[in-house]
């Protein structure tokens, strides 16, 4: 018998969340952000459900060639830009936009007179991750200005390390950063077009909005802020990750459950066992207490994640059997809720699902 365990993808719940994008930055394109293997839900069926965006932005060479065999015509960014000469073939290749954020990939482009490559430069403003700082973007772009393979004019942009905490003013120090590094280049509003806005700065901060926004964990239904959760913003769950109740016992008050022994029963009471663990990618560190549904209705985990199994608590469960389905986040149960429980966040949860766990795609 094969296991039950499956992530459901409602794909029209992904066009949806697309939508609110687009209503909250109605003025700006869409780059939808799919790299991380589309935050765990699958990068080819996620970037074909997501025909109407306007680009996709992925992390590296390998996410946006996949897309390009697949058959996706649309742009493709590559959001951490080239490592070597060598890229350039395949970035030609595949015609992909790259962004430029270090001295070393000025030098590869300024090394070759060939192709006309369409080019991001990213401005540092306060993430000090990726990007030129302030004082280092003017040279960096009159480089690329005059480099014979850049193709005029170019895009500009940065990222936001703050943005999902709307109390921090962090956000508005970074906007009006960039904002007043590109006063300084002749001629650069009217000629170029920027990018500022992740999810959190859709949401949550509009002076940012500028001509393309980068949608990425909102498209998959999840709040971008510390606090609150994705229905608040009219989102929907895009993953509902569920398996089954494999077994069903009982036991006195004060046995332990799973190892370690780490939760003993207040009372004489059933525990049911639910085929999927950290080897599925259900987080190892949920503690006893995280929210599941059994059939649809609320219930908890009792003792720790093992690898291939979790227990759960059906005192208000009497007549689950086994086969009875138990949903781990998604519809009806915000992964933003079991991330809290488990001591991390929604992106790291929808990314670590592993490949034994069956992709089921809805709604299509």
């Amino acid at each position: 018998m094969t296991r039950k365990t499956r992530a459901v993808i409602d794909q029209a719940a992904l066009r949806h969340n697309l939508q609110v994008s687009r209503k909250a930055a109605p003025h700006a394109k869409q780059m939808a952000i799919i790299k991380a293997h589309a935050y765990g839900h699958g990068i080819i069926p996620i970037a074909q459900t997501l025909k109407d965006a306007d680009a996709f932005g992925v992390a590296i060479l390998e996410e946006a060639i996949a897309l390009r065999e697949a058959g996706v015509s649309k742009p493709i960014v590559l959001l951490e830009g080239i490592s070597s000469f060598d890229d350039l073939n395949l970035v030609r290749g595949y015609q992909l936009d790259i962004v430029v954020h270090h001295e070393s990939q000025l030098d590869i482009l300024e090394s070759v007179q060939d192709g006309q490559y369409k080019v991001w430069l990213k401005m540092d403003t306060g993430m000090h991750r990726l990007g030129f700082s302030s004082e280092q973007f003017p040279t960096a772009y009159q480089r690329l200005m005059n480099c014979a393979s850049v193709t005029k004019p170019f895009q500009l942009m940065t990222h936001f390390a703050n943005a999902d905490d709307r109390n921090d003013d962090k956000t508005t120090f970074q906007i009006n950063q960039f904002n007043t590094s590109l006063s300084n280049i002749t001629d650069t509003e009217s000629s170029h077009v920027c990018s500022l806005a992740n999810s959190a700065g859709i949401l949550g901060w509009p002076d940012s909005h500028a001509q393309w926004v980068r949608p990425g964990i909102m498209l998959y239904g999840v709040s971008p802020f510390v606090e609150g959760l994705g229905a608040d913003f009219d989102l929907k769950p895009v993953m509902t990750l569920s398996a089954e109740l494999i077994s069903v016992n009982s036991f006195k008050k004060g046995e332990s459950i799973g190892y370690g022994s780490s939760w003993q029963c207040p009372e004489d009471m059933a525990v049911g066992v639910v085929a999927i663990g950290y080897g599925d990618g259900y987080p190892r560190h949920a503690k006893s207490g995280t929210p599941v549904l059994v059939n649809g209705k609320r219930s908890q985990l009792v003792g720790r994640v093992s690898m291939d199994m979790v227990t759960v608590d059906l005192r208000e469960h009497p007549d689950a059997k086994v086969g009875d389905i138990v949903t781990l986040w998604g519809e009806g149960l915000p992964v933003e809720e079991v991330a809290t429980n488990a001591d991390t966040i929604a992106y790291e949860l929808l990314c670590s699902v592993t490949n034994r766990v069956k992709f089921d795609y809805i709604n299509a």
